[in-house]
């Protein structure tokens, strides 16, 4: 059955307009859309026609709050997926407007992938593996990674990145047992997703050499602690256990004794 397109009024809402077919109300359509299909006043319009119109207008208004999600920064497919869906859109309108950003090359996960990574390497302390982790989580392909990777993050940027971090870890852990600030700097930097070749080279590159006064200090400062911790021990197991508790701290036998036996000479 064919009907007339007898009104088309303006909405308030900007490029937004509501078709009247035989003098009543039939559906909305964008502004897009009417172009799309040279809607004009008197068009004759079939049922199949109408259907064509309204699902055209559901990939429009799709496409626009897409569109709108796209504009604060880029976003992967899944992330875009998951955002119409909770816009409770159905799914092959989704499907549908997808393909359309796509052609429009608005939604590229390789392009987010290169993005992504080229910004981490700048901006932030994280290794490839912690990289990788953030681009799965957002549904990027492993191909798509690997590639982005291997093109945004060389070799040599992975050292410079891990040397910086390194730096900063070994100003944190100053203050701790020369052992255990190379091992707090090996896990850090284990955690930021580097891996273990890189790693050993930038621990490597900083050179580090253990400040005997500053090691001696740190000593006495942890020492002090414990020895006041352990005083409700007898003397031999408090000797014994501070010792204990100091070298599994990562201080060297021969300054623990020398810790030892001036709380000796104190007491």
């Amino acid at each position: 059955m064919t009907k007339k397109i007898t009104k088309i009024m303006a909405q308030k809402r900007s490029g937004r307009y509501n078709v009247y077919l035989d003098d009543k109300y039939a559906f909305p359509i964008s502004e897009s859309v009417m172009i799309k299909f040279r809607v004009f006043k008197g068009m004759e319009v079939d049922e199949a026609l109408a259907a064509e119109m309204v699902a055209a207008d559901d990939i429009s208004k799709a496409y626009t709050r897409a569109l709108d999600y796209l504009s604060h920064q880029l976003r992967t497919e899944k992330e875009v997926h998951d955002k119409l869906r909770d816009e409770e859109i159905d799914e092959p309108v989704i499907t549908a407007t997808m393909q359309h950003l796509r052609e429009l090359n608005l939604l590229s996960d390789e392009q987010y992938a290169a993005a992504y990574v080229r910004t981490a390497k700048r901006t932030s302390d994280k290794g490839p593996r912690v990289i990788r982790q953030k681009l799965r989580q957002k549904g990027v392909g492993e191909q798509l990674i690997d590639d982005a990777l291997a093109g945004q993050f060389t070799a040599d940027d992975r050292l410079e990145n891990a040397t910086d971090a390194a730096k900063k870890l070994a100003k944190r852990y100053h203050n701790q047992a020369f052992k255990t600030m190379q091992q707090k700097i090996r896990q850090g930097l284990m955690t930021k997703g580097f891996d273990s070749e890189i790693i050993t080279a930038a621990i490597a590159d900083l050179a580090l050499e253990p400040d005997i006064d500053e090691q001696w200090d740190a000593l006495v400062s942890q020492g002090e602690k414990l020895w006041r911790r352990n005083r409700k021990y007898a003397f031999s197991e408090r000797c014994q256990r501070t010792k204990r508790n100091l070298y599994q701290k990562g201080f060297l036998m021969d300054d623990i004794n020398r810790f030892i036996d001036e709380q000796v000479a104190d007491d």
